[in-house]
């Protein structure tokens, strides 16, 4: 790697400048130096902070996590446990995702099927056989123990 500019490094990573921008604004990235006209440019070190960015990005880690896990590796090696375990909680959470989606997909085919056979003219209510209110209740107190716990911090 080489020192790139931020139209180099959006082009090499599939990034928009804008992006790379933020990033930088927001923490994720160390500061980055500047030529004497005042354009960024992105040594190998920075280069790497912006792969594993969007490596984690890109496995569906949101922002504000990996504002945690980029503070950490700041830190050390003596984060690796909490780094670890940061990760284990983004998969449990886009495994519940899966769920919610294949449940959803499964609804969809449900419901398409009553079209391709004929059913759906006898105007049935799925609501309380797919138990949505309880779902939605669900959804809501996860919701709720989330804004908790972002408060605490």
């Amino acid at each position: 790697m080489s020192c790139l500019t931020i139209t180099e490094v959006s082009k090499k990573y599939g990034i928009n400048a804008n992006t790379v921008r933020y990033y930088e604004r927001i923490g994720l990235l160390p500061p980055v130096p500047r030529q004497a006209n005042g354009n960024r440019y992105y040594d190998d070190g920075i280069q790497g902070w912006i792969e594993m960015i969007v490596c984690l990005r890109h496995s569906g880690v949101p922002v504000e996590a990996l504002y945690d896990y980029t503070e950490m590796v700041r830190v050390g090696d003596s984060t690796l446990q909490a780094r670890e375990d940061l990760l284990i909680e983004q998969e449990r959470e886009l495994v519940a995702q899966q769920a919610s989606l294949q449940r959803s997909i499964d609804r969809l085919r449900h419901k398409i099927s009553l079209y391709k056979n004929g059913e759906i003219k006898a105007n049935k209510s799925y609501f309380e056989e797919y138990k949505i209110a309880s779902e939605i209740a669900a959804d809501n107190k996860k919701k709720q123990e989330f804004r908790d716990k972002d408060k605490q911090f």
